[in-house]
């Protein structure tokens, strides 16, 4: 199965990234909706920038993609980012809503789903996320699953996270991967990361600990011709997580207070990462800005171990 792929005639894209992409050199696509929910301004677009920057300085080319008046962007400019993080009426953006937003020309920011479909149109293969969505808590009674996890079954790009967000239900998430054939490599640890913590009490179901390995499991995946992502999880740095026995408690709280607010779908994440900021004064938001400035640095190194890889075999 070939890795190269014509971008989707659909698609704005920056000069940058097309001549990178015509060039063969290293793009690394990032969601937008963790700039317009999932954090608030200006520290959203702070953070924004920085994972540009640090991209950059890792040797590959970032690309930001959102929509902008219908239009899917792969790459944006700063006063683009300054829009997504400011503008109120941007909407959170799934695979589902992708149709609509465009037929509507409203602006969107996109999950990581909709990041992997449109990574995919313009030919990207690694994506950079801080944390990947799953099986919600109570999923058993709410059938609340996100979409994150079926992408990921047949949408070839590699997504790096720092774990499945730590107020979703681990176990069942690992379960669901399985089932969906997506390997989950755990990158220089045994132990699955959740997302603030370093630990969840999962095994991790594959170990990697270079760059390289990852894009050869990539690679021979793809060449398979196995469609589908692979999910490569990052755990937070040792100095900036909160310990999983402190978060836990807090997170009880936020999905307590959910419940009581009614608050579900595609509402849900957002508001308990905000309440989760609120309960411990910050200390969350600056985790979660350290742990994607960690999977930049990662996925800036993967996309060019991949971007090698694949030169070479050809």
């Amino acid at each position: 199965m070939s890795t190269a792929r014509t971008p989707h005639p659909g698609l704005a894209m920056t000069d940058e990234v097309v001549a990178a992409l015509a060039d063969g050199r290293p793009v690394v696509a990032l969601e937008s909706t963790i700039i317009s929910h999932g954090m608030p301004y200006p520290q959203n677009v702070q953070m924004a920038t920085t994972v540009e920057r640090i991209i950059r300085d890792g040797g590959a080319v970032p690309a930001t993609i959102a929509l902008l008046g219908g239009k899917p962007h792969i790459g944006l400019d700063a006063d683009a980012l300054e829009l997504l993080a400011s503008d109120e009426n941007v909407l959170k953006v799934s695979v589902r809503d992708l149709p609509y937003v465009m037929a509507r020309g409203l602006h969107g920011a996109t999950t990581v789903a909709a990041t992997m479909r449109l990574a995919s149109l313009a030919g990207i293969t690694t994506f950079v996320t801080g944390g990947l969505g799953g099986v919600h808590r109570g999923a058993q009674q709410t059938f609340d699953t996100s979409a994150d996890l079926t992408e990921l079954s047949h949408t070839s790009v590699a997504v790096i996270s720092a774990g499945v967000k730590s107020i979703l239900d681990i176990g069942l998430t690992l379960e669901t991967l399985e089932t969906l054939e997506v390997p989950v490599l755990a990158y220089g640890t045994d132990e699955f990361p959740a997302f603030f913590s370093r630990s969840s009490g999962h095994a991790a179901p594959m170990r990697v600990d270079t760059p390289s390995e990852v894009a050869a499991v990539m690679k021979a995946k793809w060449d398979l011709g196995i469609g589908g992502g692979v999910s490569v999880v990052n755990p937070i740095p040792e100095a900036d997580e909160i310990p999983a026995d402190q978060i836990d408690g807090i997170i009880e709280q936020a999905l307590a207070d959910m419940e009581k607010n009614a608050i579900h779908g595609k509402d849900a994440t957002p508001f308990l990462l905000g309440r989760i900021v609120e309960i411990t004064g910050g200390a969350s938001l600056t985790a979660n800005i350290a742990l994607v400035e960690n999977n930049a640095r990662l996925g800036a190194e993967v996309a060019k171990a991949f971007t090698a890889l694949t030169a070479q075999s050809r």
